[in-house]
């Protein structure tokens, strides 16, 4: 554990949102950070939802966990970010009908800079940063950037444990087996159409996943097509985007990063990628498989890249270089 004092102090942005209202009792309910942890929240929303944030206040304490010692609420960020240890950013400007791509890189740019700032003056030296208000990859980059160096940038990370959890309950479902039997799936690149669902160091109960469902023709289209496709269809279900399955992989991820991953596993978080073995351009915040151990993550090192997912990889890595370019020019 890297918390300095007995009670951790996790910050969650957007908390009066549909993902943070689903995040929190599992954060103060001990799913994230274990069964032992005290911890201090602090929710942090715009000034007009402080009515809400009461009312889940109220909420919190009436559920009673024996884990929950505080609860804070306010719409300054610098009180919400005071000593924080862990941040997760759910806040970020939603994509409208309408909303053109620039715009929205623009807002949440603004939005995401001045959080980088102020966690790198106020936030714990160690602070871990999870971002899950999309577009995650270059918000969290953002974030990174405006930091000025204050946030280390094995710290911040974006959310596609999401994806990751997408296919290891697809795979499951194909195979016939249960989700606890199936590890190791991949998601590379940006949390968006173009990111790359990959089994090939995947197994079910030990088996290759390609031997375990014999069908390749489905793990190379309709399974991967799902996953990258699965945000839209819960949005078309549900008339509104994901919110448990969200909450439940931002906890898993922060989880794993900080208690670390079982042997033999690994999870797919996206991260900075400079020094990573496959390839991918630096200065980027790419999704890679790796492996967690005393709150940091490490790079998985021989994953298999056929040429197949090698020509994937190139489209996913081409629109986050495009992301990170246009990002900086609303930056000048």
């Amino acid at each position: 554990m890297f918390f300095e004092g007995a009670c951790a102090k996790v910050v969650v942005s957007g908390a009066a949102g549909k993902v943070g209202y689903a995040l929190l009792p599992l954060i103060a309910g001990g799913r994230m950070l274990g069964p032992n942890q005290h911890l201090q929240l602090n929710l942090l929303d715009i000034e007009a939802a402080m009515k809400c944030l009461e009312g889940i206040r109220a909420e919190l304490m009436d559920c009673a966990f024996p884990l929950l010692d505080r609860v804070v609420i306010t719409h300054q960020p610098a009180v919400a970010f005071e000593n924080v240890d862990i941040a997760i950013l759910c806040g970020s400007f939603p994509a409208k009908p309408g909303t053109l791509r620039r715009d929205l890189l623009q807002k949440n740019a603004a939005i995401f800079s001045e959080h980088g700032r102020l966690l790198g003056e106020l936030a714990s030296k160690d602070c871990h940063v999870c971002v899950v208000g999309n577009p995650v990859n270059t918000n969290a980059l953002v974030l990174l950037n405006a930091s000025n160096g204050k946030i280390k940038p094995k710290n911040v990370s974006a959310l596609t444990r999401l994806d990751h959890n997408r296919s290891l309950a697809l795979v499951a479902e194909r195979a016939n087996a249960h989700v606890r039997d199936v590890k190791n799936c991949i998601i590379w690149g940006n949390h968006s159409g173009t990111q790359v669902p990959d089994v090939n160091s995947a197994t079910v109960k030990g088996v290759p996943v390609r031997e375990a469902i014999k069908d390749d023709a489905y793990l190379d289209g309709e399974f991967m097509t799902t996953v990258q496709q699965r945000g839209y269809e819960i949005i078309r279900w549900r008339g509104n985007s994901s919110a448990l399955s969200a909450a439940n992989a931002a906890v898993d991820q922060v989880h794993d990063w900080v208690l670390g991953t079982p042997t033999g596993t690994h999870v797919s978080m996206a991260v900075y990628s400079d020094g990573n073995p496959y390839g991918v351009p630096p200065g980027l915040v790419f999704s890679f498989p790796v492996t967690c151990s005393g709150g940091e993550w490490h790079f998985v090192e021989n994953a298999c890249i056929t040429p197949s997912v090698a020509k994937h990889l190139a489209a996913t890595t081409k629109e986050l270089e495009e992301e990170r370019a246009e990002s900086l020019s609303l930056a000048l």
